[in-house]
């Protein structure tokens, strides 16, 4: 994931599913600078770490993958 699109996920009142080597995580803070996100694990929250960025993955919603007819 790139730093800014975190930093979108972070400051965003929706609850966008992302994951960190497939544990679903709730993103704390972005330092895009750094290129580092503070989080926790949905499971945990209080146990943060700082991540790399780009090993955050967004999960998407494949709900709506239907074919159309």
């Amino acid at each position: 994931m790139e730093a800014y699109r975190a930093k979108e996920i972070a400051d965003s009142p929706d609850m966008i599913t992302v994951s960190y080597f497939g544990v679903p995580v709730f993103i704390e803070h972005v330092n895009l600078g750094a290129g580092t996100a503070r989080i926790h694990s949905l499971d945990r929250p209080d146990e943060e770490q700082t991540v790399p960025v780009e090993v955050l993955e967004e999960e998407f919603n494949d709900e709506f993958d239907t074919p159309f007819i």
